[in-house]
């Protein structure tokens, strides 16, 4: 059974730091793109960063400069670590498999539940 889980959220003052995992079961991450989006209340999901099986990275406008992609294959695991943290990066953080290297949400076939960022003093 294919299942992603994000870990790592939680409650973080402006200016700080927090590192997500999200790990998968059931296949393998090194074949897949993978990706980390984000959901506000009351907004549509927002691409935050994507790593490929080529580990070619991408990121949107908003966490470029900020947010760090990296993948441990051996751990079958994908962590975005989140620096510079602002309020407007409170959100539900959601990471994503994609058989095709995209920033695309509707292009992306597994998800995750999703963990709660939080960025407030």
């Amino acid at each position: 059974q294919v299942q992603l889980v994000e870990s790592g959220g939680g409650l973080v003052q402006p200016g700080g730091s927090l590192n997500l995992s999200c790990e998968a079961s059931g296949f393998r991450l090194n074949y897949y793109s993978i990706g980390w989006f984000r959901q506000a209340p009351g907004k549509e999901r927002q691409f935050v960063a994507a790593i490929t099986w080529a580990d070619s990275t991408y990121y949107g406008d908003d966490s470029t400069g900020r947010f760090t992609i990296s993948e441990d294959t051996s751990r079958n695991a994908v962590y975005l670590q989140m620096r510079g943290l602002v309020p407007e990066d409170t959100a539900v953080y959601y990471c994503a498999a994609s058989t095709v290297a995209t920033m695309r949400e509707s292009e992306y076939n597994y998800w995750g539940q999703g963990t709660q960022v939080t960025v407030s003093s």
